[in-house]
């Protein structure tokens, strides 16, 4: 009998410990930051099935953050240990605008004065006076130009609507002195491109007030300057193409690439390839219970990996940044296909190491040029490469309850990745993983 009950007391403490092990240890970031949560090969922790506030989430493209003042949400990006922000140097990428405008004019100094008058006038579409991106291309342009007015410490970046004598408080005439020669620059107007159903960053209006524009200034507009692509283009196409006004815009997509074969002035392009992959690598990194920085700063067992020269990390922010790179007349043939993975991390994973996992991610304005026609063609060729089976939501620009409405069932999906309409709702969207 004794010999009986120790066979069976063994027996349940072996039960016992192997109960309490197991399980992965919490991963650590590489370079710092929160750790994510403690997962196991499948995804799933330790304890059975993710409770949908645990579960992964990336938001992209628009940061979490206040639309007044800028300020990071910080306790969006914080949600939960599996919480990060992907999109790209903001700051470094206005610079790049900026100055690649300047040396634009420095090159060209001898024609870009269609006038004479010694004056050198631009026109500037503004994609969102509330994001956080139009913000800082806004100042890019002021500050490269020596047209911006610095108000505690900060460049101004409201749009100062008409600003035919320069008198605007948003903006001053600058001085350039090229080639012995001393130019005024001034900002001749600005403007949001806001539609009547609210959708800001508008190509269409664009096109639209660049007439408006025209109709006002006429000859006095030597260089068109945008926030974005979509609307650059808008206006290269209405306008300034066919008078040979140099057009500069942000994004680097397609169409507006291969336009600087037909007078394009520039763009810039913010790696969507890296960013698109950072998108849904950090997904696939935490339900993989791995370290976040796998296949990012270090090789993944498929040879993926970025280097330090096209992306940083930034631990108090929990960001991903890709970094910038000024396209122009000069290096445009290397940019032209804007949908190709970057071949650094353009490695399949093995789906027995993968499994596949379901996401769900969304784009905030179907009709946004940038996002739908080089965003999400680069995450789905991207999705196949990491084993994840991704559904696209497309939202109309307008807002998040478009877009909330159908997220109804978040316990299907593995994990998030979302793209706010404005940068303070990330609310609209945490209360639905909260429930």
């Amino acid at each position: 009998m004794k010999k009986a009950l120790a066979l069976v007391l063994a027996l349940v403490m072996v039960l016992g410990l192997a109960a309490c092990g197991g399980g992965n240890e919490t991963q650590q970031p590489s370079g710092g930051g929160t750790p994510a949560p403690a997962t196991t090969p499948d995804g799933n922790s330790g304890g059975g099935e993710v409770a949908n506030k645990d579960k992964p989430l990336v938001w992209f493209n628009r940061q979490p953050s206040n639309s007044s003042t800028g300020e990071l949400d910080m306790d969006a990006l914080n949600f939960n240990g599996s919480t990060y922000y992907v999109g790209f140097d903001a700051n470094q990428g206005a610079e790049l605008q900026g100055q690649m405008i300047l040396d634009y004019i420095t090159a060209h100094i001898d024609e870009i004065d269609r006038n004479g008058d010694g004056i050198i006038g631009y026109v500037l579409a503004i994609g969102d006076i509330g994001h956080n991106d139009s913000i800082a291309r806004t100042r890019g342009v002021r500050k490269a130009l020596d047209t911006a007015v610095e108000e505690g410490g900060v460049i101004k970046s409201d749009a100062v609507g008409v600003n035919a004598d320069g008198s605007a408080t948003a903006v001053k005439d600058g001085k350039l002195t090229i080639n012995g020669k001393e130019y005024t620059v001034r900002e001749l107007a600005s403007q949001e491109m806001k539609n009547s159903a609210g959708a800001t960053w508008d190509a269409a209006t664009a096109g639209n007030t660049i007439g408006t524009w025209v109709s006002t200034f006429g000859d006095q507009i030597d260089i068109v300057a945008s926030n974005n692509d979509g609307m650059g283009m808008a206006m290269f196409n209405a306008w300034s193409k066919e008078n040979n006004v140099p057009t500069f815009g942000y994004d680097a997509n397609a169409d507006a690439v291969a336009a600087i074969a037909e007078g394009y002035g520039g763009t810039i392009s913010q790696h969507a390839d890296v960013q698109a992959y950072l998108t849904l690598r950090v997904l696939r990194n935490a339900l993989d219970g791995v370290d976040i920085d796998t296949g990012i700063g270090t090789a993944d067992d498929a040879g993926n990996v970025l280097s330090a020269d096209v992306f940083k990390y930034v631990e108090s922010e929990r960001s991903y940044y890709a970094l910038n790179v000024a396209v122009t007349a000069d290096n445009y043939n290397d940019f032209l296909d804007a949908t190709k993975p970057y071949a650094p991390v353009a490695n399949q994973l093995d789906t027995s190491a993968h499994p596949t996992k379901n996401v769900w991610l969304n784009i905030y304005n179907s009709a946004d040029n940038f996002l739908s026609a080089t965003y999400q063609p680069l995450l789905q060729n991207y999705d196949d490469l990491l084993n994840l089976n991704v559904e696209y939501i497309g939202g109309d620009g307008q807002t998040e309850a478009n877009i909330t409405n159908r997220l109804g069932n978040p316990s299907q999906y593995d994990a998030f990745a979302i793209n706010m309409v404005k940068t303070d709702n990330s609310a609209s969207y945490t209360a639905l993983l909260n429930q």
